[in-house]
């Protein structure tokens, strides 16, 4: 494949990707929608094959385009954190803003990040839920909320932010039909909700596991919320956070080793900047009202 003469070729046609139009691409890079245009043909002459499909609503990457396509992004938000460590002491806070979280806290973040958005209108926000880990020192985040031990990674800035205390609970067609035990020692008999896996990285799912025979455990499941789910919908005994109680029976009162720490996360190029000050700031301001703490 021939070299390119410059990254404005492939970073114009990562914008079209994300607009999916011309005219959009043209409006964020703040340039004539020709030369948009001429760029994207430019690169596909330089390749050999074509990357998006044109059609009347705008154009869509083609297989290979999706493929260019991922590339251009990472590298587009390497420069974007490089940019970023250079300007450390700068006090702008716009642009894109990537966070990673547990799912479980995006019904607070993103009410809270909305507001965020209103004060700093110039910020872009990526509310990432994904399971993975995101790497912070690659730059795939500028802020990350974990639950769990505390992260350990070289070079990062870790605080913490509170916890979520689990309790075990019943719903009322469970608690009609099977009761309740008497305590933590009367589990025999029960039917629980858990984890896929008995090394679930869920201390309370852990606890359960543990505590309780594999053949107890009639409901599994890899995802949070359909497990939580399934114990609203009466499936059996489980674990809940304070905020999907409504409704519910208490089985088991909260315990310490049931609870999830949550920690915020940055990395120390990263830390001081402005827009990451501003949003641990807003943050942990927000968090006094969630109940986290």
């Amino acid at each position: 494949m021939a070299g390119f003469d410059s990254w404005d070729e492939i970073r114009i046609a990562y914008h079209v990707a994300r607009a999916g139009t011309v005219s959009g691409a043209a409006d964020m890079l703040g340039v004539h929608h020709a030369t948009v245009i001429r760029h994207v043909d430019a690169l596909e002459g330089r390749l050999g094959l074509r990357l998006f499909q044109r059609h009347a609503r705008g154009y869509t990457p083609t297989e290979a385009g999706t493929e260019l396509l991922s590339v251009a992004r990472a590298t587009d938000e390497q420069f974007a954190q490089l940019a970023a460590r250079l300007g450390v002491g700068g006090t702008d806070v716009a642009g894109d803003l990537t966070i990673t979280a547990i799912p479980e806290l995006t019904r607070f973040l993103a009410p809270a990040l909305i507001r965020f958005q209103a004060a700093h209108p110039g910020v872009v926000v990526r509310l990432m839920t994904d399971p993975r880990v995101f790497r912070l020192e690659y730059g795939e985040a500028h802020l990350a909320i974990r639950a769990g031990p505390q992260p350990e990674e070289p070079d990062n800035v870790v605080q913490p932010f509170g916890r979520i205390r689990h309790a075990l609970w019943a719903a009322p067609a469970y608690v009609a039909a099977h009761g309740l035990p008497a305590g933590a020692h009367d589990l025999e008999g029960h039917r629980f909700v858990g984890a896929e896996r008995a090394d679930s990285p869920v201390a309370s799912l852990r606890w359960l596991a543990a505590h309780v025979p594999a053949s107890a455990i009639t409901f599994r499941g890899s995802d949070l919320a359909a497990l939580e789910e399934a114990v609203i919908a009466g499936a059996g005994l489980g674990f809940l956070p304070p905020w999907r109680t409504e409704g519910m029976v208490a089985a088991l009162p909260a315990r310490p080793e049931w609870e999830a720490p949550l920690w915020l996360v940055t990395h120390v190029d990263l830390h001081r900047s402005a827009k990451v000050q501003a949003v641990l700031a807003h943050l942990k301001a927000c968090a006094e009202e969630w109940p986290i703490a």
